[in-house]
């Protein structure tokens, strides 16, 4: 492992992690941590309520409202968006107009035509750029990685921190290169590459670290298999993830409306220059051969807990250490498996395809090219959520919600619906549901004995219209899928 080096260090290469740290560096405070710009703040109605309140309390304003930019997404419902149930989701989407208009704040609400899941509405508004640092009330800030910053999810104290000051305060991170190589099988998609990564590596490995994405399976991905790629960077412990930006990042934001485009051949060339050198130096290198991937889905209650569609659910006899047998035991008493047998077949109440993890444009154009001709199997709940209101518009244009709907799924409103389940989509009682988003805890999707299977779109598509865990590749007699800039 080569040696540990610290941002600021230029004796050697850089990493576009240490390029970005080093320019947004304010100081060092006396605990060591280091004072940190944030370049792009993004809020939601869940997190920023009690940050808010606390600047009033204090008499201070944001420090950078033009730095700052507000969306709804997790408690708002997806079926009749403009008439809120809950009192408290009401009253939270409430506050968050109203800070937005006291303190001077873009807000992307219901009637723009711009809401969605803040991690799909920064990219496609152009606000997520190279080289920048982004702060997020949300675990998957990450997501933001995939254009070559470094974004980090933070809690509310430090979302009012950044309110007030527009910087946090933080130890620097190691570097992990991970660096996927070759060709990936049919069927294969940025959802199983990193589910195997965080298999692979475990829920806890990343701790301590930034994941840098490299190889040319990461180069010949678009821009949104990238997001999904980056986003999960925090369910294997990492506490960022990034692709260096090139020509497909730049493809991607040329005429977003945040984009200055007053001499974008030159923003472009700065953007592009805070990629990694050649030489840069990591803490730590992963390589994984592309071939070695299959078609991917989650067992237990951590989204490490995963296997390729041909195995077999895990056998707790057949652990190597009392811990890791003690852990199988508990996931799969929660996750009601019968070890050892095949994850096929396991019987599905539910199916979701949506979230930030897998609920843009390219997500439901995938699966569209399959569905035709099928339909959900009879006692399976199927539902589309579309990131954004922007992805719905377009997949509505094409005519893809019409796919959706006459192969038996439901198409809703923009949000993050079923991922978290602070909205009305919540599964009932010890339901199984196969689902795009990305975390499989307990009662991850709103009930305490509700079971989640993490795949990717497509797998979950398959699993509604056979009515179990299937695979998609057979079902839909798959071939090599081309990447979409």
């Amino acid at each position: 492992m080569p040696a540990r080096r610290q941002p600021g260090d230029l004796t050697l290469g850089t990493s576009l992690y240490q390029k970005v740290w080093n320019a947004h560096t304010v100081g060092t405070l006396a605990d060591g941590r280091t004072q940190l710009f944030i370049g792009t703040h993004l809020i939601h109605e869940v997190t920023s309520p009690q940050a808010f309140g606390m600047l009033r309390d204090l008499g201070l304003p944001v420090k950078f409202p033009k730095r700052t930019f507000a969306t709804v997404d997790h408690i708002v419902p997806t079926i009749d968006q403009d008439a809120p149930q809950d009192p408290l989701a009401a009253e939270m989407m409430q506050a968050l107009r109203t800070n937005c208009d006291d303190f001077g704040v873009t807000y992307f609400d219901l009637a723009s035509g711009k809401q969605g899941i803040v991690h799909v509405v920064g990219p496609e508004q152009g606000i997520t750029q190279p080289g920048t640092t982004i702060a997020c009330g949300d675990s998957h800030t990450a997501t933001h990685g995939a254009f070559g910053a470094i974004a980090f999810g933070i809690g509310t104290t430090q979302v009012r921190d950044v309110l007030a000051t527009q910087t946090m305060a933080m130890e620097p991170l190691k570097v992990r290169r991970i660096e996927v190589t070759g060709k990936l099988r049919p069927g294969v998609y940025a959802k199983d590459v990193t589910l195997h990564i965080i298999r692979l590596l475990g829920a806890k490995g990343g701790i301590g670290f930034a994941y840098e994405y490299a190889g040319n399976v990461f180069d010949d991905m678009s821009m949104e298999e990238r997001m999904t790629v980056c986003n999960m960077a925090i369910e294997g412990g990492a506490r960022c993830g990034y692709v260096n930006p090139d020509a497909k990042t730049i493809a991607y934001l040329h005429g977003r409306p945040y984009v200055d485009m007053a001499d974008f051949d030159a923003t472009a060339t700065r953007w592009l220059s805070f990629a990694s050198d050649a030489d840069a130096v990591y803490d730590d290198i992963v390589k994984i051969d592309a071939a070695s991937i299959e078609p991917t889905v989650t067992w237990g209650i951590s989204p490490d807990q995963g296997i390729a569609i041909s195995e077999n659910i895990p056998d707790p006899a057949k652990a190597a250490t009392p811990q890791e047998k003690a852990s199988i035991e508990e996931a799969l008493a929660y996750m009601k498996l019968p070890a050892g047998t095949p994850i096929q077949g396991v019987k599905i109440d539910v199916a979701f395809i949506g979230s930030c993890t897998n609920g843009r444009l390219s997500d439901f154009r995938e699966v569209a090219k399959y569905i035709g001709g099928h339909h959900v199997a009879p006692g399976v709940k199927a539902i589309v959520v579309p990131g954004s209101q922007i992805v719905a518009h377009q997949c509505e244009q094409e005519g893809i919600d019409k796919i959706f709907t006459a192969a038996g799924f439901e198409w809703r409103g923009a949000g993050c619906s079923m991922c978290l389940a602070m909205n009305p989509d919540k599964l009932v009682g010890d339901q199984l549901c196969a689902s795009s988003s990305n975390r499989n805890f307990k009662g991850r999707q709103g009930s305490p004995t509700g079971r989640t299977v993490l795949m990717s779109p497509v797998m979950v598509a398959a699993a509604a219209i056979k009515g179990h865990i299937a695979d998609a590749r057979d079902l839909f007699e798959l071939e090599p899928h081309a990447a979409v800039a």
